[in-house]
């Protein structure tokens, strides 16, 4: 019998870079990083929203720390720039997490449809195999490389009105897949988590009684999920100790894709 293996569950002193930081998903995990000992680059759209949450971090007391840096993901110069600028500051880089994201609908009919269609491709899947493509010199440096896919449940379903993201969140989907038989042989683990309703900037609009209703009608657990719950399944897939998870879609999700009526 081998003897018990006593894996790490701390990223303290690792170094990471998560996109859409700014709010919601991201903010939360750079926030969970940070507490757990991490060096963080927190990237956006707008740098005062990135300064605000190194603030948030700083102001916690947390042992890790964080780099804000404005990042438009469908600029392919910029990822290069960003990446550079938080492996100068860190040392390295050990963990991606691809999170950018926006919510535009649009029917198929519509003049402005194919914008839609561009732009959630760009910034929801292109955008991601360019970070990691960009990412890939650092992360063959690090001994605990990790990427994770933000995709949706709208990866493994669809609703109406939002094909444009549906089929950019399948394609994330795919990509973590290929992209974790790829690298697999390197020791790079690539996942993905799904989320379902989730209370973030996307759905902020939606009145509180609507995602009462469509809680207690589709999901399970009954309500909408907090930022800080998908978080903590993406913190779980960056450990030392998930060294043998790749390729895994996880919904984050209160049930609501096992739910059948």
């Amino acid at each position: 019998m081998e003897p018990y293996k006593d894996l790490s569950r701390s990223i303290a002193g690792h170094t990471a870079i998560i996109t859409g930081a700014a709010s919601g998903m991201g903010r939360a995990s750079a926030h969970l990083f940070a507490s757990q000992g991490a060096k963080v680059a927190v990237t956006d759209l707008d740098q005062a929203k990135c300064d605000a949450v190194a603030q948030e971090i700083a102001e916690a007391g947390y042992p890790g720390d964080a780099l804000a840096m404005a990042l438009d993901v469908t600029d392919p110069s910029a990822i290069e720039t960003a990446i550079a600028a938080a492996v100068d500051a860190f040392g390295g880089l050990d963990i991606v997490v691809n999170n950018a994201g926006f919510a535009r609908h649009a029917l198929i009919e519509d003049e402005h449809y194919p914008q839609v269609w561009s732009d959630s491709l760009e910034a929801m899947l292109t955008a991601q195999q360019r970070i990691i493509r960009a990412s890939l010199p650092h992360l063959r440096q690090s001994a605990h490389p990790r990427i994770v896919n933000i995709a949706s449940t709208e990866g493994q379903g669809a609703t109406p009105g939002n094909s444009p993201y549906v089929a950019a969140k399948h394609g994330v989907i795919g990509l973590t897949r290929g992209m974790a038989v790829d690298l697999g042989r390197e020791g790079i683990t690539v996942n993905c988590v799904c989320p379902g309703p989730i209370r973030t900037g996307i759905t902020e609009a939606i009145p509180e009684e609507h995602k009462e209703i469509y809680a207690k009608r589709r999901v399970p657990l009954r309500r909408y999920g907090f930022p800080e719950e998908v978080a903590h399944i993406t913190l779980s897939l960056v450990l030392p100790s998930a060294s043998f998870i790749t390729g895994a879609v996880i919904p984050v999700d209160g049930g609501l894709t096992i739910k059948n009526a």
